[in-house]
């Protein structure tokens, strides 16, 4: 095995990028690849509760690389999906208790035994962000038709450009489709446009979401909703499958936000 290393990211917080990163990750695991999805949000963690495993955290990010456990030991098995697994981040330590080097180094040591590792990104663009993104192959950006969630992900995609990061992909996530259509959200086409990077997903704005986060059942555990299927056809894209870009008539609904696009990449 050699593992493809993907970190989800976003900027702004609150876009949904960890229901992202735990329902591609069932979606994968699902497919029958071996997954590691690992919260990188150290003091903030959050992937544990929405992938229902909170109550089986003995150890940590943190514990491996001080040495307190083997890699092994912190890996949290899911028993109802095969070969996926969660390495928690650490509730009670500041996002400094990992060094760039030690995340290159643990995933590296991930990297021949599983099919891929997503890693969860902190919000921001400090340090949290830079020890995510740094063993990174691959990323995953996350953002909301808004302007401020588009705006933010326009800066994470120019520092993991500066980074080196040459396999960048966007996620649209909740696109309400009505609001499109009245003209009060940017649509997709113009969030392609102004971030200029591949377009791996549109998620619609799904109450399922609310519903399975709550639960700890990823929308990917077997799901129908508008949602769930979103997130099953980004799975089948970054597998290498032609699957077709579904999402309402972005043709509607312009105007407003054509001078809102003077605001990026001046």
């Amino acid at each position: 095995m050699n593992a493809r290393i993907i970190v989800v990211t976003s900027g702004k917080g609150g876009v949904g990028k960890t229901t992202v990163t735990a329902n591609i990750s069932v979606a994968l695991a699902k497919e029958g690849y071996s997954v590691v999805a690992i919260d990188a949000d150290i003091g903030l963690r959050n992937l544990d509760v929405v992938m229902g495993l909170e109550n089986r955290i003995v150890y940590n990010l943190v514990d491996v690389v001080e040495g307190s456990c083997r890699l092994e030991q912190a890996l949290v098995r899911d028993k109802r999906v095969d070969n996926l697994y969660l390495l928690p981040a650490a509730q009670t330590r500041t996002k400094d208790a990992v060094s760039p080097e030690q995340m290159v180094e643990l995933c590296e040591a991930l990297r021949d035994s599983y099919d891929f590792v997503l890693i969860d990104s902190p919000a921001g663009i400090e340090g949290g962000f830079k020890n995510a993104a740094v063993a990174a192959d691959e990323a995953l950006v996350v953002a909301t038709p808004e302007v401020s969630s588009v705006r933010d992900a326009d800066r994470i995609i120019g520092l993991l450009e500066s980074e080196g990061k040459k396999s960048i992909s966007l996620i649209v996530n909740r696109y309400r489709s009505s609001m499109v259509k009245k003209g009060n959200m940017l649509d997709v086409t113009d969030v392609s446009e102004i971030l200029a990077v591949k377009l791996l997903g549109v998620v619609p704005e799904d109450e399922a979401v609310v519903v399975s986060t709550n639960k700890g059942e990823p929308l990917s555990m077997g799901y129908s909703s508008p949602a769930a299927k979103a997130f099953r056809d980004i799975c089948h894209r970054i597998l290498g499958k032609d699957i077709p870009l579904k999402y309402p008539d972005e043709n509607e609904g312009k105007g407003f936000w054509e001078g809102i696009k003077s605001l990026f990449r001046l």
